[in-house]
């Protein structure tokens, strides 16, 4: 089985083409125009070994509010299709990361149903060039269009090591879900 897709999207607002290889070594190369989300897109991908090439220019000059929420929605659809039927996925894992003095607890379920619950406070309009808030719209994104739940918490005292100990809960939770580890769909309804 091959878990690796191209997918494109174009709007008014932005044009993103992501390459993904969800059976990689955690090779990447980001460019979003957006830095710091640049740096959690390589920190997901080294931390979950999945292979990411996401090239995206947006309407940066007025926020990086479109350009992070479409990578989200493109990033979930291309995981979505690369995932396939999910025969012999594991489906289910969490992941407790530290950060210096952060944490960061994600959960995720590839359940086929969209739902993302994520409690994270940053104490700064921004982390770097990207703006704070924006980060949970990624996941609840990521999570309609990936068609899975996450579920997330973080504490600390630095947005930084904050927002990167999240990305890398969802890394190693995401690279931990996608194994296969038997030859079945991971549901008593026999699909997901």
């Amino acid at each position: 089985m091959t878990r690796n897709i191209n997918v494109s999207r174009k709007t008014s607002e932005t044009d993103i083409n992501i390459k993904m290889n969800l059976d990689g070594t955690g090779k990447y190369n980001i460019s979003t125009g957006v830095n710091f989300f640049n740096h959690m897109l390589e920190s997901f991908s080294k931390h979950s070994m999945i292979d990411l090439d996401v090239q995206a220019r947006g309407d940066i000059e007025i926020d990086d509010h479109h350009t992070i929420e479409d990578v989200g929605i493109l990033l979930g659809e291309a995981f979505n299709k690369a995932i396939g039927d999910k025969k012999g996925i594991k489906r289910m894992a969490h992941s407790i990361v530290p950060m210096d003095e952060s944490v960061a607890t994600i959960a995720i379920d590839i359940s086929g149903r969209s739902y993302c619950n994520m409690d994270l406070k940053f104490k700064n309009e921004k982390i770097g060039d990207m703006t704070s808030d924006v980060v949970i719209h990624f996941f609840e994104s990521f999570a309609g269009s990936a068609k899975l739940n996450i579920y997330g918490t973080v504490e600390g005292a630095n947005d930084h090591h904050k927002a990167e100990a999240v990305f890398k809960a969802f890394a190693k939770s995401i690279k931990e879900a996608i194994k296969i580890e038997h030859n079945q769909i991971p549901s008593t309804k026999g699909v997901l």
